[in-house]
């Protein structure tokens, strides 16, 4: 299933590109037709949320930014580690022993200073996680626990939010978007149901390839764009699995699980 993208109206802390500087710095994608001005201005105006600012938030967050997301709330309880800076490129050897979110906000003010970096240095879970998801136009599951992945996916069923997820690890990754906006969407327990995982495995033991969280993330950051400005079809229904020794990506379709404990009818 390949789903068309549905733009947003906004809600983010953006607006109209009205200056000269804005019209240079956003030139390369005004002059896409498939964005334009209309589509930059959708991007101005759209409020993101980044659940983890580690090996996948990074290059997420800061495509997000460059590209002009208005409004860019970075969440992520965790400080900077000397290992962390192999692959997480948001941080930096002075940043060591920083909480991971004002790291990363530090480093996207660099990026992009037009863009609203709102960062968040607790781990967000109940209340204050369904409050940020409901305020997002759309969210990134950048974490690493099965835990957290299904807590944004429940908030994002409620809200009817789009998610981008993604995830790495040794050699290994995979993308997927779960547009709740759409009625026949499968969520993220539709394909990994809760309570059923495989063992989770950590960088921290198993290792990660660097440029590989660069790559997931990155892919990451352009489905948030596209979903925001409405251009192109999205992964929703898609699983995208890359195996990054033999740079093979593989595909594989989707679909709603009527009987999903989180979106299921029955």
């Amino acid at each position: 299933m390949q789903a068309q993208v549905t733009p947003f109206l906004g809600k983010g802390g953006g607006g109209k590109v009205v200056n000269d500087n804005q019209l240079l710095r956003y030139s390369r994608h005004i002059l896409l037709p498939q964005l334009g001005i209309e589509g930059q201005e959708r991007l101005l105006a759209a409020r993101a949320l980044v659940v983890g600012a580690g090996g996948l938030g990074s290059p997420a967050a800061m495509y997000l930014a460059s590209a002009g997301m208005g409004t860019l709330v970075l969440c992520d309880g965790d400080t900077v580690d000397l290992t962390n800076l192999q692959r997480q490129i948001l941080h930096h050897t002075t940043s060591v022993g920083k909480p991971k979110a004002l790291s990363g906000r530090n480093t996207l003010a660099l990026v992009n200073p037009e863009v609203e970096v709102i960062a968040l240095e607790q781990r967000q879970e109940g209340a204050a996680l369904d409050e940020q998801v409901a305020a997002a136009d759309v969210v990134l599951d950048c974490s690493d626990n099965f835990t957290t992945r299904h807590a944004i996916n429940r908030a994002c069923v409620k809200h009817r939010k789009p998610l981008v997820s993604g995830a790495a690890i040794r050699f290994d990754g995979q993308v997927s978007v779960f547009d709740l906006r759409e009625p026949q969407s499968p969520c993220y327990n539709c394909l990994f149901a809760e309570g059923q995982e495989a063992e989770e495995v950590r960088c921290a033991v198993m290792g990660v390839f660097a440029p590989l969280t660069g790559i997931i993330g990155a892919t990451q950051a352009a489905e948030a764009l596209k979903l925001v400005v409405g251009c192109g079809e999205s992964l929703s229904g898609r699983l995208l699995l890359l195996d990054s020794l033999a740079m093979e990506w593989r595909s594989i379709n989707l679909a709603r699980d009527p009987a999903c404990a989180v979106c299921g009818t029955t």
